[in-house]
């Protein structure tokens, strides 16, 4: 992790990004379920929360420059899940209903030393502490969002499992349960959701696993108990409610890739330059942004060129898009 001190090309005050009535309200969800306290009032008790100790503050390292926090009940209503159906506010209606999500185990497997099979709250304990860290999140779709994740670096997942040499990959898997998804008991997408990415794009300072946002756990419409944030790659990349996480040496095959090979990469990296087959990426709609200031030129890696961009030298990003 680079100082603290260091100014990144994202950098923004704190108090610019988050409104004093939420952080009144995260301060009091952390007297409530901060690390070891019992839950005495207020808000329902889940493991989840009273073990993940969601921090008090930013991140300094992970600040942006020059932009506004999407509000929260947009972050948690304007959705794609696609195993809830298509529409934009079927995840939360849906996933709602009865979905559980504690207890929730994960399995670390493949080409490493040290698979296991895993409680979700334990691996928050072993990978801990939590941090919160505000990126950018642009859809394929052309429309983007700015959000405080809860959660920890992928990187401290990947020395937890020590792969082996020949591991070249990291393959994610979500959940698959037709009894409870509508969209899973037909055939539009190959189910389960799979997503894929380089050792090297794992081990990156900004590739995350996140728990929480805004404070809370995850709610199931955004990806709970445990979801990749990747905030250089378009949306879709960051898979959610992970079941496995698998080391492996050849290429994994991913959910969109295998769906529309001529519109969907494996790297998925946010690129003006290259167009979708159907729209322009040379923009975006910024959800929440008002009918006038709502639309913004889309930057090269989704802002993160200078943290990611040596990841891919040599290769050409239109082919390897």
């Amino acid at each position: 992790m680079r100082n603290a001190q260091a100014r990144c090309s994202w950098d923004l005050p704190d108090d610019a990004v988050t409104p004093q009535a939420l952080y009144l309200r995260r301060r009091e969800f952390l007297r409530v379920f901060g690390f070891g306290l019992a839950a005495t009032a207020l808000l329902p008790v889940t493991a989840r929360a009273a073990s993940a100790g969601f921090p008090d503050s930013l991140n300094p390292s992970f600040k942006l420059d020059s932009v506004k926090l999407t509000a929260e009940d947009l972050v948690t209503s304007y959705n794609n899940f696609y195993e809830w159906g298509l529409g934009k506010d079927q995840p939360k209606e849906l996933s709602n209903r009865g979905w559980k999500t504690e207890p929730w185990t994960v399995e670390i497997g493949g080409l490493c030393a040290n698979p296991r099979k895993i409680d979700v709250n334990e691996l928050i304990k072993l990978v801990g502490p939590i941090e919160r860290r505000n990126y950018r999140h642009r859809c394929v779709e052309a429309w983007s969002m700015v959000i405080p994740w809860d959660g920890f670096p992928l990187t401290r997942l990947v020395d937890l499992a020590q792969p082996k040499p020949d591991t070249r990959y990291v393959k994610f898997t979500s959940f698959f349960d037709p009894a409870n998804c509508p969209a899973q008991r037909g055939k539009d997408l190959p189910w389960p959701y799979t997503e894929g990415l380089t050792i090297a794009e794992a081990r990156n300072e900004l590739a995350f696993l996140a728990v929480g946002l805004y404070g809370k756990p995850l709610r199931n419409q955004n990806g709970a108990p445990i979801r990749l944030a990747l905030p250089w790659k378009y949306g879709f990349k960051s898979a959610k409610s992970l079941m496995k996480i698998e080391f492996v040496a050849e290429q994994p095959q991913t959910t969109w890739n295998l769906t529309g090979p001529n519109e969907y990469g494996f790297y998925a990296n946010v690129n003006p330059n290259v167009d979708h087959p159907r729209w322009s990426q040379k923009s975006e709609r910024v959800i929440g942004g008002g009918f006038f200031s709502g639309k913004q030129p889309t930057l090269m890696f989704n802002g993160y060129e200078q943290q990611v961009a040596h990841l891919y030298v040599g290769m050409d990003l239109r082919k390897n898009f």
